[in-house]
Protein backbone atom coordinates (compact mmCIF):
# COMPACT_ATOMS: atom_id res chain seq x y z
CA UNK A 1 0.00 0.00 0.00
CA UNK A 2 1.25 3.30 -1.10
CA UNK A 3 0.01 5.88 1.49
CA UNK A 4 1.02 9.68 0.69
CA UNK A 5 1.53 12.61 3.51
CA UNK A 6 0.49 16.25 3.08
CA UNK A 7 1.68 18.41 5.14
CA UNK A 8 3.17 21.66 5.82
CA UNK A 9 6.53 22.47 7.71
CA UNK A 10 7.57 25.55 9.29
CA UNK A 11 10.14 27.34 7.75
CA UNK A 12 13.17 27.44 9.27
CA UNK A 13 14.25 30.28 11.21
CA UNK A 14 10.44 31.14 12.46
CA UNK A 15 10.68 31.55 16.39
CA UNK A 16 7.22 31.21 17.90
CA UNK A 17 8.51 32.25 21.09
CA UNK A 18 8.52 36.41 20.23
CA UNK A 19 5.73 37.86 22.08
CA UNK A 20 3.83 39.86 18.97
CA UNK A 21 3.54 43.03 21.48
CA UNK A 22 6.99 43.50 21.16
CA UNK A 23 7.84 43.22 17.67
CA UNK A 24 6.70 45.26 14.31
CA UNK A 25 4.84 43.68 11.70
CA UNK A 26 6.34 45.00 8.63
CA UNK A 27 5.62 41.62 6.63
CA UNK A 28 2.76 40.42 8.40
CA UNK A 29 1.78 38.74 11.63
CA UNK A 30 5.05 36.94 13.15
CA UNK A 31 2.61 34.04 14.16
CA UNK A 32 2.05 33.33 10.49
CA UNK A 33 3.26 29.92 10.72
CA UNK A 34 2.54 28.60 13.72
CA UNK A 35 0.09 26.19 12.45
CA UNK A 36 2.51 24.14 10.32
CA UNK A 37 4.55 21.13 11.70
CA UNK A 38 8.20 20.64 12.97
CA UNK A 39 10.11 17.95 11.23
CA UNK A 40 9.97 16.38 14.26
CA UNK A 41 6.00 16.05 13.82
CA UNK A 42 6.15 15.25 10.48
CA UNK A 43 8.68 12.23 10.69
CA UNK A 44 6.85 10.99 13.48
CA UNK A 45 3.57 10.90 11.36
CA UNK A 46 5.06 9.09 8.82
CA UNK A 47 6.96 6.53 10.95
CA UNK A 48 3.67 5.34 12.49
CA UNK A 49 2.12 5.44 9.00
CA UNK A 50 4.92 3.12 7.59
CA UNK A 51 3.14 0.42 9.49
CA UNK A 52 0.83 0.16 6.45
CA UNK A 53 3.25 0.65 3.33
CA UNK A 54 5.28 3.38 1.80
CA UNK A 55 4.85 6.34 2.83
CA UNK A 56 5.35 9.52 0.21
CA UNK A 57 5.81 12.92 1.49
CA UNK A 58 3.99 15.45 -0.36
CA UNK A 59 4.43 18.66 1.21
CA UNK A 60 1.23 20.87 0.15
CA UNK A 61 3.38 23.87 -1.81
CA UNK A 62 3.91 24.60 -5.49
CA UNK A 63 2.99 22.17 -7.59
CA UNK A 64 1.09 19.87 -4.98
CA UNK A 65 -1.04 18.86 -7.60
CA UNK A 66 0.87 17.49 -9.90
CA UNK A 67 3.00 15.64 -7.56
CA UNK A 68 -0.12 14.31 -5.45
CA UNK A 69 -1.42 13.18 -9.28
CA UNK A 70 2.06 11.50 -9.97
CA UNK A 71 2.34 9.81 -6.44
CA UNK A 72 0.20 6.75 -7.72
CA UNK A 73 -1.21 6.84 -3.64
CA UNK A 74 -3.80 4.87 -2.23
CA UNK A 75 -4.73 6.82 0.53
CA UNK A 76 -3.79 10.63 1.73
CA UNK A 77 -2.76 10.88 5.10
CA UNK A 78 -3.93 15.28 4.86
CA UNK A 79 -2.01 17.41 8.01
CA UNK A 80 -1.52 20.28 5.75
CA UNK A 81 -2.98 23.73 7.12
CA UNK A 82 -2.81 25.91 4.14
CA UNK A 83 -1.07 29.89 4.89
CA UNK A 84 -3.58 32.56 3.19
CA UNK A 85 -7.39 32.60 2.96
CA UNK A 86 -10.83 31.79 4.30
CA UNK A 87 -10.56 28.26 2.13
CA UNK A 88 -6.59 27.47 3.15
CA UNK A 89 -6.74 23.83 5.05
CA UNK A 90 -9.55 23.01 2.00
CA UNK A 91 -6.95 23.06 -0.44
CA UNK A 92 -5.71 19.54 -0.20
CA UNK A 93 -9.09 17.48 0.54
CA UNK A 94 -10.30 19.33 -2.77
CA UNK A 95 -7.38 18.39 -4.77
CA UNK A 96 -7.90 14.68 -3.19
CA UNK A 97 -11.54 14.66 -4.46
CA UNK A 98 -10.54 16.34 -7.78
CA UNK A 99 -8.38 13.87 -8.63
CA UNK A 100 -10.36 10.66 -6.76
CA UNK A 101 -8.29 10.15 -4.20
CA UNK A 102 -9.50 8.91 -1.00
CA UNK A 103 -7.84 10.90 2.31
CA UNK A 104 -8.25 11.09 5.84
CA UNK A 105 -10.64 13.86 7.36
CA UNK A 106 -13.28 16.36 6.75
CA UNK A 107 -14.37 17.53 3.32
CA UNK A 108 -13.71 20.67 1.38
CA UNK A 109 -16.78 22.21 2.79
CA UNK A 110 -16.55 21.30 6.22
CA UNK A 111 -13.05 22.24 6.52
CA UNK A 112 -14.18 25.65 5.17
CA UNK A 113 -17.06 26.27 7.77
CA UNK A 114 -15.47 25.14 10.57
CA UNK A 115 -12.47 27.51 9.69
CA UNK A 116 -14.52 30.29 9.32
CA UNK A 117 -15.90 30.64 12.80
CA UNK A 118 -19.08 33.12 12.37
CA UNK A 119 -20.56 30.36 9.44
CA UNK A 120 -19.77 27.79 11.80
CA UNK A 121 -21.52 29.53 14.80
CA UNK A 122 -24.46 30.22 12.43
CA UNK A 123 -25.06 26.75 12.00
CA UNK A 124 -24.63 25.49 15.48
CA UNK A 125 -27.46 28.09 16.84
CA UNK A 126 -29.31 26.85 13.30
CA UNK A 127 -28.94 23.00 14.95
CA UNK A 128 -29.54 24.09 18.75
CA UNK A 129 -25.78 23.77 19.31
CA UNK A 130 -25.06 26.31 22.21
CA UNK A 131 -22.12 28.53 21.41
CA UNK A 132 -21.98 31.92 22.56
CA UNK A 133 -23.42 35.01 20.97
CA UNK A 134 -21.22 36.94 18.73
CA UNK A 135 -20.65 39.91 16.10
CA UNK A 136 -18.99 40.23 12.59
CA UNK A 137 -16.75 42.97 11.80
CA UNK A 138 -16.16 42.56 8.55
CA UNK A 139 -14.77 45.97 7.89
CA UNK A 140 -14.44 49.30 9.58
CA UNK A 141 -17.66 50.39 8.39
CA UNK A 142 -19.23 47.71 10.73
CA UNK A 143 -17.65 49.17 14.02
CA UNK A 144 -21.01 51.08 15.02
CA UNK A 145 -22.31 47.46 15.66
CA UNK A 146 -20.29 47.91 19.20
CA UNK A 147 -22.36 50.35 19.87
CA UNK A 148 -25.81 48.39 19.67
CA UNK A 149 -24.65 45.41 21.45
CA UNK A 150 -24.82 45.51 25.48
CA UNK A 151 -23.09 41.85 26.25
CA UNK A 152 -19.68 42.77 27.81
CA UNK A 153 -16.86 41.86 28.27
CA UNK A 154 -16.52 40.43 24.87
CA UNK A 155 -13.43 38.37 22.68
CA UNK A 156 -12.35 39.45 19.95
CA UNK A 157 -10.43 36.79 17.01
CA UNK A 158 -9.61 36.79 13.71
CA UNK A 159 -12.78 35.07 11.94
CA UNK A 160 -10.80 32.06 10.05
CA UNK A 161 -7.38 31.40 12.20
CA UNK A 162 -6.12 28.52 14.18
CA UNK A 163 -3.41 27.74 16.87
CA UNK A 164 -4.47 30.84 18.38
CA UNK A 165 -3.08 32.62 15.81
CA UNK A 166 -4.50 36.53 16.57
CA UNK A 167 -5.80 35.22 20.67
CA UNK A 168 -3.89 37.95 22.50
CA UNK A 169 -4.95 39.26 26.06
CA UNK A 170 -5.78 42.30 24.36
CA UNK A 171 -8.28 40.87 22.76
CA UNK A 172 -10.67 40.81 26.12
CA UNK A 173 -12.32 44.07 25.57
CA UNK A 174 -14.87 45.39 28.07
CA UNK A 175 -16.56 48.31 26.54
CA UNK A 176 -17.55 49.64 23.87
CA UNK A 177 -14.53 52.14 22.79
CA UNK A 178 -12.38 49.22 23.69
CA UNK A 179 -13.55 46.67 20.60
CA UNK A 180 -13.68 49.35 18.22
CA UNK A 181 -9.99 49.87 18.92
CA UNK A 182 -8.82 46.42 18.96
CA UNK A 183 -11.27 45.91 15.78
CA UNK A 184 -9.36 48.15 14.08
CA UNK A 185 -6.21 46.67 15.01
CA UNK A 186 -6.87 43.19 14.02
CA UNK A 187 -8.54 44.29 10.43
CA UNK A 188 -5.17 45.83 9.99
CA UNK A 189 -3.13 43.10 10.86
CA UNK A 190 -4.40 40.10 9.59
CA UNK A 191 -6.38 41.76 6.80
CA UNK A 192 -9.34 39.61 7.38
CA UNK A 193 -13.10 39.98 9.26
CA UNK A 194 -13.27 39.80 13.02
CA UNK A 195 -14.98 38.11 15.48
CA UNK A 196 -16.42 39.52 18.53
CA UNK A 197 -17.95 36.92 20.60
CA UNK A 198 -19.17 36.80 24.76
CA UNK A 199 -16.44 36.40 26.94
CA UNK A 200 -17.97 33.03 29.24
CA UNK A 201 -16.32 33.20 32.36
CA UNK A 202 -16.05 29.58 33.35
CA UNK A 203 -13.32 26.32 32.36
CA UNK A 204 -12.53 25.65 28.87
CA UNK A 205 -12.01 21.99 27.87
CA UNK A 206 -10.69 20.26 24.93
CA UNK A 207 -12.56 17.07 23.48
CA UNK A 208 -10.57 14.95 20.85
CA UNK A 209 -13.41 12.85 18.81
CA UNK A 210 -12.61 10.08 16.74
CA UNK A 211 -14.99 8.02 14.63
CA UNK A 212 -17.93 8.92 12.08
CA UNK A 213 -21.57 7.95 12.80
CA UNK A 214 -23.02 6.41 15.56
CA UNK A 215 -18.90 4.81 16.36
CA UNK A 216 -18.05 8.65 16.82
CA UNK A 217 -16.55 8.89 20.48
CA UNK A 218 -14.81 11.80 22.83
CA UNK A 219 -11.03 10.17 24.16
CA UNK A 220 -10.86 11.68 27.72
CA UNK A 221 -11.82 14.98 28.49
CA UNK A 222 -9.20 17.87 28.78
CA UNK A 223 -9.79 20.67 31.18
CA UNK A 224 -7.15 23.43 30.76
CA UNK A 225 -5.54 24.30 34.17
CA UNK A 226 -5.64 28.17 34.02
CA UNK A 227 -4.23 28.08 37.56
CA UNK A 228 -0.92 27.37 35.70
CA UNK A 229 -1.00 30.55 34.30
CA UNK A 230 1.03 33.69 35.19
CA UNK A 231 -0.61 35.47 38.55
CA UNK A 232 -2.09 38.29 36.18
CA UNK A 233 -3.53 36.57 33.09
CA UNK A 234 -6.37 36.25 31.32
CA UNK A 235 -7.47 32.39 32.03
CA UNK A 236 -7.65 31.53 27.87
CA UNK A 237 -5.58 29.05 26.20
CA UNK A 238 -4.28 31.71 23.97
CA UNK A 239 -1.34 32.86 21.92
CA UNK A 240 1.07 33.42 24.90
CA UNK A 241 0.20 30.54 26.61
CA UNK A 242 0.73 28.25 24.06
CA UNK A 243 3.90 29.88 22.61
CA UNK A 244 5.63 32.01 25.28
CA UNK A 245 5.13 30.24 28.49
CA UNK A 246 4.82 26.92 27.41
CA UNK A 247 8.48 26.05 26.58
CA UNK A 248 10.73 22.96 26.82
CA UNK A 249 12.61 22.84 30.28
CA UNK A 250 9.52 24.61 32.37
CA UNK A 251 7.03 23.02 34.50
CA UNK A 252 3.75 24.00 32.25
CA UNK A 253 1.45 21.57 33.00
CA UNK A 254 -1.67 23.20 31.30
CA UNK A 255 -3.42 20.25 30.54
CA UNK A 256 -5.80 17.65 33.27
CA UNK A 257 -6.78 14.88 31.48
CA UNK A 258 -8.95 13.02 32.42
CA UNK A 259 -11.05 16.28 33.29
CA UNK A 260 -11.49 16.28 37.31
CA UNK A 261 -15.19 17.01 36.69
CA UNK A 262 -18.46 15.36 37.95
CA UNK A 263 -20.19 12.64 35.35
CA UNK A 264 -23.21 15.50 34.57
CA UNK A 265 -20.82 17.69 33.85
CA UNK A 266 -18.88 15.30 31.43
CA UNK A 267 -21.51 13.67 29.78
CA UNK A 268 -23.09 17.53 29.10
CA UNK A 269 -19.50 18.36 27.50
CA UNK A 270 -19.63 14.76 25.40
CA UNK A 271 -22.79 15.49 24.31
CA UNK A 272 -22.19 19.09 23.13
CA UNK A 273 -19.00 18.17 21.22
CA UNK A 274 -20.84 15.61 19.28
CA UNK A 275 -23.35 17.62 19.01
CA UNK A 276 -20.76 20.49 16.83
CA UNK A 277 -18.71 17.64 15.32
CA UNK A 278 -22.11 15.78 13.46
CA UNK A 279 -23.59 19.62 12.79
CA UNK A 280 -20.88 20.44 10.95
CA UNK A 281 -20.07 17.43 8.95
CA UNK A 282 -16.99 16.10 10.72
CA UNK A 283 -15.12 13.04 9.56
CA UNK A 284 -12.55 10.28 11.08
CA UNK A 285 -11.19 13.26 14.09
CA UNK A 286 -11.18 16.62 15.40
CA UNK A 287 -10.57 18.63 18.38
CA UNK A 288 -13.54 20.62 19.86
CA UNK A 289 -13.21 24.03 21.95
CA UNK A 290 -15.49 24.24 24.88
CA UNK A 291 -16.63 27.19 27.44
CA UNK A 292 -18.69 27.42 29.82
CA UNK A 293 -20.43 30.07 30.78
CA UNK A 294 -21.52 31.32 34.18
CA UNK A 295 -23.84 28.90 34.99
CA UNK A 296 -22.27 25.78 34.20
CA UNK A 297 -23.12 25.07 30.73
CA UNK A 298 -21.06 24.00 27.61
CA UNK A 299 -21.11 26.61 25.16
CA UNK A 300 -18.88 25.74 21.64
CA UNK A 301 -15.84 28.06 20.77
CA UNK A 302 -14.36 26.49 17.66
CA UNK A 303 -13.97 23.05 15.68
CA UNK A 304 -10.40 22.08 14.34
CA UNK A 305 -10.94 19.49 11.73
CA UNK A 306 -7.32 19.02 11.70
CA UNK A 307 -5.99 18.44 15.17
CA UNK A 308 -1.99 19.00 16.07
CA UNK A 309 -0.51 15.79 16.68
CA UNK A 310 2.96 16.82 18.15
CA UNK A 311 4.68 13.33 19.42
CA UNK A 312 6.49 15.47 22.58
CA UNK A 313 4.27 14.27 25.84
CA UNK A 314 6.00 17.38 27.17
CA UNK A 315 4.48 20.10 24.34
CA UNK A 316 0.81 19.75 25.70
CA UNK A 317 -0.49 18.79 22.26
CA UNK A 318 -4.00 18.10 23.08
CA UNK A 319 -5.52 14.70 20.72
CA UNK A 320 -1.90 12.80 21.58
CA UNK A 321 -2.08 13.63 25.61
CA UNK A 322 -6.15 12.68 25.45
CA UNK A 323 -4.98 9.40 23.00
CA UNK A 324 -2.54 8.17 25.86
CA UNK A 325 -4.86 8.61 28.35
CA UNK A 326 -7.27 6.21 26.23
CA UNK A 327 -4.41 3.93 26.57
CA UNK A 328 -3.39 4.45 22.61
CA UNK A 329 0.58 4.76 22.01
CA UNK A 330 1.10 7.72 19.49
CA UNK A 331 1.64 5.38 16.53
CA UNK A 332 -1.08 3.68 17.21
CA UNK A 333 -3.23 6.77 17.12
CA UNK A 334 -2.04 7.92 13.64
CA UNK A 335 -2.67 4.12 13.09
CA UNK A 336 -6.27 4.01 14.06
CA UNK A 337 -7.24 7.54 13.03
CA UNK A 338 -6.12 6.09 9.58
CA UNK A 339 -8.00 2.75 10.15
CA UNK A 340 -10.68 5.06 10.37
CA UNK A 341 -10.89 6.92 7.81
CA UNK A 342 -10.31 3.71 5.61
CA UNK A 343 -12.85 1.66 6.66
CA UNK A 344 -15.16 5.48 5.67
CA UNK A 345 -14.30 4.92 1.96
CA UNK A 346 -14.60 1.57 2.38
CA UNK A 347 -11.41 0.48 2.10
CA UNK A 348 -10.30 -3.26 3.06
CA UNK A 349 -9.06 -3.80 6.78
CA UNK A 350 -5.41 -2.72 6.98
CA UNK A 351 -2.32 -4.75 7.45
CA UNK A 352 0.89 -3.57 9.72
CA UNK A 353 3.55 -4.65 8.38
CA UNK A 354 7.36 -5.12 9.74
CA UNK A 355 9.40 -3.01 7.94
CA UNK A 356 8.55 -0.29 5.79
CA UNK A 357 10.67 2.41 3.97
CA UNK A 358 10.07 6.31 3.43
CA UNK A 359 9.71 8.10 -0.23
CA UNK A 360 11.02 11.00 -0.83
Amino acid sequence: MRIGLAYNQRPPGVDTTIDPKTVSFLHGPVDAFVEWDEPETIAAVADALNAFGTVVRLEAVDDFAQRLSNANIDFLFNMAEGLYGPNREAHVPAIAEFLDIPYLGSDPLSVSLTLHKARAKDILIRRGVPTPAYLLIVSPSDLPAFDRFDRYPLFLKPVWEGSSKGIAEANHVIDTEAAKTRARELLDLYHEPVLAEVFLSGDEFTVAVLGNGPDARCLPLIRYRFDVLPGDALPIMGYEAKWLWDQPGTDFQVLECPANIDDRLAAQIRKTALGAYRALGCRDWSRVDIRLDEHGNPHILEINPLPGVIPDPNANSCFPWAAAVDGMTYDELIQTVTEVAWRRVGGMELRVRPLARVAM
